[in-house]
């Protein structure tokens, strides 16, 4: 063979030897590079979240104080937060807050958005900063605020009386059947905000063509919301959904600066369980128990609904 050929031949195997090295992925960087890139932020994912949530698996295997020596305990942990009464109602006080801190914001929101986006409204800007201002306070300075309102001379008693309703007054935090709702409520207000803001910035990439369509076909107000305006805003009520479920879900602060659980465990809920079991009892193996049966309900829902939402586009 001449020199000329074996040239040839070398020429043309470079290629499919450099495609092996590859992998026969794309040309360009070898894949591998990619992960150099993102392998500071997995490192500080793993740090700072995946260590400590196998962390507190491992705890919650043990019947332990945070102190002394941790004994075996198996799955107890876990059937506790099954069979412990407490506990059960503590996650349906969480469930209820659903409705409080996702549910009603939704609905209210979808009204805000549905009457601004046919209205020709000024200062729309300064509207979604003033709705949106609870979002940037801190919880426990609204929690405070509001135990002082619904004090039994507080500002709430106080329109009560105003208009007449006497005979609703009560020390609302205090109150076995209207704690729940009266705490609720609070995360309503708060949650308002954020799902106009998000609801209203999702209007605004839906075509006038759209809309003036609809109207020349005679759709009405409601009609044209729910055939324009919601099919549009699908996925901007996943995330609202999304991040108004977990914050009830997870919500604390709130519960421990206005009613600590009480009255009795009328307020209780899974984080508050988590706090009061691991430092006021002593119970570190059931805290971190609940805390990752509370993680796990957090993922279900949150992936059941962004399954949702894919699902109907």
């Amino acid at each position: 063979m001449t020199d000329t050929a074996v040239a040839a031949e070398d020429r043309t195997r470079t290629p499919e030897r450099a495609r092996r090295r590859r992998g026969g992925g794309p040309p360009g960087e070898p894949r591998a590079v990619g992960w150099l890139y993102v392998l500071p932020a997995l490192l500080v994912y793993a740090a700072f979240l995946l260590y400590p949530l196998l962390r507190a698996v491992q705890i919650s295997l043990y019947d332990w104080n945070g102190n002394t020596l941790a004994t075996w305990a198996g799955l107890d942990n876990y059937a506790d937060v099954v069979t412990d009464p407490a506990l059960r109602a503590s996650f349906g006080h969480a469930l209820v807050l659903i409705a409080f801190y996702a549910l009603l914001p939704l609905l209210v929101g979808l009204v805000l958005t549905a009457i601004l986006s046919r209205a020709q409204v000024r200062g729309l800007g300064f509207f979604r900063t003033v709705v949106f201002l609870p979002q940037v306070v801190a919880m426990v300075v609204i929690a405070v605020a509001w135990r002082r309102m619904y004090s039994p001379d507080g500002s709430v008693n106080d329109l009560l009386r105003a208009i007449g309703l006497d005979g609703l007054t009560r020390g609302w935090l205090g109150d076995y059947t209207a704690a729940l709702p009266a705490v609720g409520l609070v995360g309503t207000w708060f949650e308002i905000g954020l799902v106009t803001v998000l609801l209203l910035a999702g209007t605004g990439k839906i075509p006038t063509e759209l809309y003036e369509a609809a109207r020349l076909d005679g759709a009405g107000p409601v009609r044209e919301f729910v055939t324009v305006t919601l099919p549009a805003l699908r996925g901007e009520i996943s995330v609202a959904l999304t991040l108004t479920v977990i914050a009830a879900l997870r919500t604390f602060d709130l519960v421990y600066v206005t009613t600590r659980g009480g009255p009795g465990t009328s307020t209780s809920v899974p984080s508050y369980e988590v706090y009061n079991r691991a430092f006021q009892q002593g119970r570190v193996g059931s805290a971190a128990a609940i805390a990752v049966v509370l993680t796990l309900v957090i993922f279900a829902i949150s992936f059941g609904i962004t399954r949702i939402a894919e699902r109907d586009r």
